[in-house]
């Protein structure tokens, strides 16, 4: 049986893959009806729009968050205390997919709020799983 954090692990990888299908996809729109060349394309988007932008800044914030819940979740399943992380790993996944879908949707002032809030759920359940393996 798939432990809760393993499943919350392989969804939060699923969920960075799928972002970069939708960048791939998007810009083969651009590319595909020569409205852009292959190699013209800024690596964070904001050349094609607002939205391009926001879809490369949200993949590039779970490429970056990533490494750090992958570590923290392979270490409570090595070490067999996946008891730490089971509770709250899919809260973790949901918020980070909240995050990225609203990063995706609108860059308001409320929005950015919001998309702090997610992230902010996510670093405090990670901190608090550090402090539990530590004491």
């Amino acid at each position: 049986m798939v432990s809760t954090s393993a499943l919350a692990l392989i969804g939060y990888a699923t969920w960075t893959l799928a972002l970069i299908v939708l960048i791939v996809m998007y810009r083969s729109m651009f590319i595909m009806t020569n409205k852009r060349a292959a190699n013209e394309f800024c690596p964070d988007g904001s050349d094609v729009s607002g939205f391009s932008n926001r879809l490369c800044r949200a993949h590039a914030n779970c490429v970056e968050n990533l490494p750090i819940f992958a570590a923290i979740i392979l270490f409570a399943i090595v070490t067999r205390q996946t008891d730490v992380t089971n509770s709250l790993a899919l809260v973790v996944l949901f918020a980070r997919i909240g995050q990225s879908t609203v990063h995706l949707i609108n860059a308001s002032a409320p929005a950015v709020m919001l998309r702090g809030t997610f992230f902010m759920i996510q670093l405090g359940v990670m901190v608090w799983w550090c402090y539990q393996f530590l004491m």
